[in-house]
């Protein structure tokens, strides 16, 4: 069985966190990345939020 994992994408633009989720959730990475610059403006957690995920995600496999 198949499990779907979340992990950095290697479709970037800055560290692959936002096609990471967009993968994840089988969505456009454009929108996530405008999405999160939208939360980054409006409260700036965006930023920390981004770091974060940075450190946690693991990078995806090489198939």
């Amino acid at each position: 069985m198949y499990m779907k994992r979340l992990t950095k994408s290697n479709n970037r633009m800055l560290l692959g966190v936002c096609a990471g989720i967009a993968e994840y959730f089988d969505i456009d990475p454009n929108v996530v990345r405008l999405l999160w610059v939208m939360f980054c403006l409006l409260g700036g957690s965006g930023i920390l939020g981004y770091i974060i995920a940075a450190v946690i995600m693991p990078s995806a496999y090489e198939e």
